[in-house]
């Protein structure tokens, strides 16, 4: 099934048809983009989408583990029954190691903490320690405590998810684009901070790739919504 969320048509536009591949392979769930219209689509397990565009519209393509692709729209393109969109996958490169002058003051080079030491979070400092006192480990075993408090982590992690999203939308974005009424957005964000693919584009702070992500969260949340009633 091809999956598109389209929000008013431009006059003249018109819905094309198209496959994406990487090499020979078709590729599905590439997200697509009408950078003019923001018409949004999703290719199939075919790798097919359909999308509505005009001549010199600009259509991006993005996967996880694909290179972006930008394609602008021809007369060509409207006239063909089916558009073939070619993507490579990404290539992994080292990070750029950047040496400054400051790069040996740390808080180990300066004495405010030993060399060597962890840093933790609030919960998985509770968490350590529960684990690091004999006796504790004793009580804990009978109580389940270090259970709980990795629940805890967990918990404060997703926390801190929700936390970023809050800041990332507006309450316009999720009413006008993606269809999500005012009372249940919240529930939708914790839903979203749920989705393990979601959570790595929010702590990368890759908005582009939340953007892709969250309007296919946002169909799936809506069908739920709509089987519960």
């Amino acid at each position: 099934m091809i999956v598109q969320i389209s929000f008013g048509q431009t006059s003249g536009a018109k819905e094309i048809l198209g496959q994406v591949f990487e090499e020979s392979s078709s590729v599905e769930g590439v997200n697509i983009i009408n950078n003019n219209t923001q018409i949004t689509a999703v290719t199939d397990e075919n790798g097919m989408f359909s999308i509505v565009v005009k001549e010199g519209d600009v259509l991006v393509f993005s996967s996880v583990n694909l290179e972006p692709l930008k394609r602008r729209i021809t007369v060509e393109d409207l006239t063909s029954s089916s558009v073939q969109i070619k993507m490579t996958a990404k290539q992994i490169e080292l990070k750029e190691v950047v040496v400054n002058d400051n790069g040996g003051i740390t808080a180990e080079n300066l004495g405010i903490v030993p060399h060597g030491q962890k840093t933790y979070t609030p919960a998985e400092r509770k968490l350590y320690t529960a684990k690091s006192t004999s006796i504790d480990k004793i009580l804990n075993g009978i109580s389940g405590r270090s259970s709980m408090l990795k629940k805890e982590v967990k918990v404060e992690k997703k926390e801190m998810l929700f936390r970023k999203l809050e800041y990332l939308f507006d309450d316009n974005y999720y009413t006008e684009r993606l269809r999500i009424s005012l009372e249940d957005i919240k529930g939708f964000q914790l839903y979203c901070v749920e989705d393990s693919e979601f959570a790595v584009s929010l702590n990368s702070k890759n908005k582009t790739m939340s953007m892709f992500l969250i309007t296919e969260l946002a169909r799936k949340y809506l069908k739920i919504l709509e089987n519960e009633k």
